[in-house]
């Protein structure tokens, strides 16, 4: 209990640092409403989704891909802030109070899973607007975004470890962002695996992002669902909860052990 109590207070402390700065909010907002504006109007008209090119297809086929995008490039942000804290000497701080080691990035990694649930429900509003919507039910549409979270979360502690590894915010933005390019390109988000260059399909497919990107479109209920026959595209609820939560307990372990030899 104490390590759950260490962990909210740590939170708090950065969830008040959030409020405080307001544009951290606002530039992750920005860029995923971009991303669902330039896809949407300019790629629209040119993908093929199952069988047609309507552009209103495609927009429900995206979302999908746009929404787990979002919540794992918050993954940057996590590494950069953790690397800032570091940079500024905040284990200095900490070491001396008697609290549990794993509960400063804990606490950091809840407050910016906060924050991701408030990018989503405005990247939920614009959706929406473009021509987005759910056709299976609330229930099952806040399954999907429970899904998203999972995964926003997971990834967070990868990018805590980057943040731990690296010594200034700046090279932590950057490590961050390098290999979260791939791992969303090379998935179901945009096109269909059946699409891509057949090296290209199994790598799409056992991508941990891509069970998510087909759970939600199963959820929500979204065109486009793939018919491939790999485990984690017939089964992408279950594939998606496990690869996150493998993603947790690896992650989340090197990452307090990488803190506690910084720590000293």
């Amino acid at each position: 209990m104490s390590t759950v109590t260490d962990s909210l207070v740590i939170a708090r402390r950065n969830l008040i640092r959030m409020s405080r700065i307001p544009e951290m909010i606002l530039f992750g907002v920005i860029q995923p409403v971009m991303f669902v504006v330039l896809f949407s109007f300019v790629f629209g008209g040119s993908m093929t989704i199952g069988g047609t090119t309507d552009p209103v297809v495609y927009r429900e086929f995206l979302m999908a891909g746009i929404f787990a995008q979002t919540v794992t490039f918050a993954t940057a942000g996590a590494g950069a802030g953790i690397a800032d804290d570091m940079h500024k000497g905040l284990i200095d701080r900490f070491r001396s109070l008697p609290m549990a080691r794993g509960a400063v990035l804990t606490g950091r990694t809840l407050a910016d899973l906060v924050q991701t649930a408030l990018t989503v429900v405005v990247l939920t509003i614009v959706a929406l607007l473009v021509g987005w919507r759910i056709h299976e039910g609330v229930p099952k549409a806040l399954g999907a975004f429970g899904l998203l979270l999972l995964l926003g979360y997971a990834f967070s502690w990868i990018g805590a470890l980057i943040g731990l590894s690296v010594r200034t915010p700046e090279a932590a933005t950057s490590g961050g962002l390098i290999w979260l390019f791939p791992v969303t390109f090379i998935s179901i988000a945009f096109v269909d695996s059946a699409q891509m260059a057949s090296w290209l399909q199994p790598i799409a497919e056992w991508n941990p992002f891509s069970a998510t990107v087909q759970a939600c479109r199963v959820l929500f209920g979204n065109p486009g669902v793939s018919t491939s026959e790999a485990w984690p595209m017939q089964h992408p609820v279950w594939a998606s909860i496990l690869w996150s939560v493998l993603i947790v307990v690896v992650f989340r372990t090197l990452s307090v052990r990488k803190y506690r030899r910084a720590d000293g």
